[in-house]
């Protein structure tokens, strides 16, 4: 079936404090991230990375290093996509990017083609664009040899294919990462799992790693280009109504961005009032001290999810993101997971 990858995004203020046995640990590195200015593709953090750069390679000769462009709530996506144009100088300059630093490739994060629910520029014709521009940086890529990447990070369920011609755009990537986590809470006052790898018990939404994989499989993308993303944070919900463990509950607030695992390790798992739970029909851990719910992912999920790219032939595991685990106590186990 071929060697899983282990595939992280790392901040770019943090290359220079990545551990060696992390470094070792990795297929590749996601540097986040790069932006779109003015159709343009920029690496506005860039000073400084050479030195930070040249010793990961040393540690380990054979990483692939590239630079992500987009993240939440960056715009320029759509302007760049919309014509022949735009298309070509943003691909150009992405490539000059990807030559300069001695880079890998190029990852596109654009949350999200269609939608303008993070404040960014969005139309229709995003859809049909959003391959155009793939296939123009693919073509600007291939042109600087070398076999450079060109990856994608994608929403972890249906409006994200139902929004893009995955079947197309798959053709010009060398796999397709999901984005199988914040898939609850959001934009919901109701308790869940956000990156579970199935739906669970008393879980009010379906959403979860199984159903985002079958449906980018649906959409035409192959089994082994893609890559389940797996989130080193938490989610929190506050003023829980109803008891128990808090699981599929009323909530006063919806679920926002939480502690890494460093801090839910140190301060939170069964301390200061909290006590983890498992819910095994989702494969996935949470904690809850009666009034504050916390959704995140362990050691335990994450063996079930290296075994489920296993069993399911698929090309590795992503994560966001190596500041949130200090200790590299997650790695190990994607790591470890896929070496067992």
């Amino acid at each position: 079936m071929g060697k899983k990858k282990v595939i992280g995004y790392v901040g770019t203020r943090d290359l220079g404090k990545m551990r060696e046995e992390d470094i070792r640990k990795l297929d590749v590195i996601n540097i986040a991230f790069g932006h779109i200015r003015d159709n343009e593709v920029v690496w506005e953090e860039s000073a400084g990375t050479e030195a930070k750069l040249e010793r990961i390679r040393k540690i380990h000769p054979e990483i692939k290093i590239i630079l992500s462009v987009g993240g939440w709530s960056a715009d320029g996506f759509s302007q760049a996509a919309m014509t022949e144009s735009t298309r070509e100088k943003a691909a150009k300059s992405a490539a000059a990017l990807v030559a300069a630093h001695k880079l890998d490739g190029i990852d596109i994060d654009w949350e999200y083609p269609c939608f303008a629910v993070a404040g960014i520029a969005a139309d229709l014709r995003d859809k049909e664009n959003f391959t155009l521009f793939l296939a123009k940086l693919r073509q600007e890529l291939d042109a600087l040899g070398n076999g450079r990447m060109l990856t994608i990070a994608a929403g972890g369920d249906t409006y994200f294919t139902l929004h893009t011609d995955m079947a197309k755009a798959q053709e010009y990537l060398d796999y397709v990462q999901l984005m199988t986590y914040d898939l609850q809470g959001g934009f919901v006052k109701v308790t869940g799992h956000h990156a579970s790898l199935y739906p669970g018990t008393t879980n009010l939404f379906d959403v979860c790693v199984d159903k985002a994989v079958k449906v980018f499989r649906e959409a035409g993308v192959p089994a082994e280009k893609l890559i389940v993303g797996v989130p080193f944070y938490a989610r929190v919900w506050k003023e829980v109504k109803g008891g128990g463990d808090g699981l599929g509950r009323e909530a006063g607030t919806v679920g926002t961005g939480g502690p890494g695992y460093g801090e839910l390790a140190e301060s939170y798992i069964d301390k200061n009032g909290f006590r983890r739970y498992w819910d095994d029909a989702g494969k996935a851990p949470y904690l809850f001290d009666g009034n504050c719910f916390i959704s995140y992912d362990d050691g335990e999920s994450l063996r079930a999810k290296t075994d489920y790219v296993k069993e399911k032939g698929l090309g590795g595991i992503m994560f966001w993101e190596y500041g949130c685990d200090p200790e590299g106590t997650l790695l190990n186990h994607i790591y470890e997971g896929f070496r067992a």
